[in-house]
């Protein structure tokens, strides 16, 4: 867990170069921050982060509402998605205090800019401590059908907490692959009940979908009440699907981002089929895969090779080789591919992915986040 609480420090505090006052060319901000040489705030990346860094309400602010997200992440299970959220919310944060980018802050504008920077914090804080936060943050058509229906709310907050008493029990990477599993529960959720492209659908035309919600997470809570606390009875037991589908390709991504370590930089969020062919032994399914990033990496690196299956372009966000390229996808980048995904047919009836690798992707598209 302690690479996602690094995550979290590195959203709001990054690396770069001190701003300069614009009204007072050559002489830098860090005249009006007293914690700025105390804590090597030249190292951070821009403006915002410098100020969180070198003022001391700002700062103390920061470590409140630091304290305020770790507590939330612990009540979640699904958390890794919580980090992407959060990004999103600092980069609007910036911009309606008036901060862009790394353009400089001038001095004029300093105690304005904090003020703002100040309120949006505490409210902040206020709302992330309010439990009802994590089911509205869900900010897709399922988390809003079970936001709307209180008996669905209580029935996901009931299985997010057996969930989290089973993950405790395990080491810190079982647990980290325990938690995607649960991540992958909700998309193969979602594509039963018919929610997983319904994004603009009136939530009153979901009627059906909201009983099919029921049934599922009943389904899952009373598994991990058979397994009697025993988190291997309920995690990683899927090696095989059957049948070669959307569900298929999502195990078969998940297999090969365990594979690659990439758990700590990407989480997927969506995966749909688009196209299969399939023979008696054997199964071509071409599937669109979404990912958000999770942690910073390279856009051309063996991080972007193995885990999204190219390197990319962030100007044309196209995916093309960049060798040589500094630019990096940052938190709550959203990542989306088109690949054509093999299956072969066991003994047994099931079917097993013989894709082992992202590489090479017939489309894809790399987006800022929101």
């Amino acid at each position: 867990m302690r690479a996602i609480a690094l995550v979290i420090v590195a959203i709001l505090i990054g690396s770069g170069h001190p701003a300069l006052a614009e009204d007072s060319p050559g002489r830098p901000i860090s005249e009006a921050l007293p914690l700025f040489d105390n804590n090597h705030c030249a190292g951070f990346r821009d403006p915002a982060e410098q100020l969180f860094c070198g003022d001391p309400e700002l700062n103390a602010a920061s470590t409140k509402l630091n304290s305020a997200i770790q507590d939330r992440l612990n009540r979640l299970a699904n958390r890794r998605l919580a980090i992407a959220e959060n990004a999103g919310w600092v980069r609007e944060r910036n911009s309606s205090c008036g901060i862009f980018g790394t353009l400089n802050i001038s001095n004029q504008n300093f105690r304005s800019i904090k003020a703002c920077l100040l309120k949006e914090t505490e409210e902040r804080i206020a709302i992330l401590i309010d439990p009802n936060f994590d089911c509205l943050a869900t900010n897709t058509t399922a988390g809003m059908l079970i936001c709307s229906d209180p008996l669905l709310a209580i029935a996901k907050t009931e299985l997010n907490d057996q969930v989290l008493g089973l993950v405790a029990r395990l080491k810190a990477d079982d647990a980290k692959q325990a938690l995607a599993e649960y991540e992958r529960w909700s998309r193969e959720r979602d594509r039963k009940c018919g929610l997983a492209d319904k994004d603009n659908v009136p939530l009153d035309e979901l009627s059906s979908s909201a009983d099919c919600l029921a049934e599922y997470i009943s389904q899952k809570t009373a598994e991990i009440v058979a397994a009697k606390g025993d988190p291997k009875r309920v995690f990683g037991r899927h090696l095989v699907s059957s049948s070669p589908d959307a569900d298929a390709v999502d195990l078969c991504v998940a297999q090969i981002h365990s594979a690659n370590s990439c758990d700590d930089f990407l989480t997927v969020s969506r995966v749909s089929q688009i196209d299969d062919k399939v023979a008696e032994q054997s199964a071509v399914v071409t599937a669109d895969v979404e990912m958000v990033v999770l942690s910073p990496f390279a856009a051309c690196s063996p991080v972007a090779s193995s885990c999204t299956g190219a390197c990319w372009d962030l100007k044309s966000g196209k995916a093309k080789p960049s060798p040589g390229s500094r630019e990096s996808l940052s938190v709550a980048h959203r990542v989306r591919i088109e690949k054509a995904f093999a299956f072969e047919k066991t003994e047994g009836g099931l079917w097993r992915c013989n894709t082992t690798t992202l590489q090479p992707i017939d489309f894809g598209t790399a987006l800022s986040g929101p």
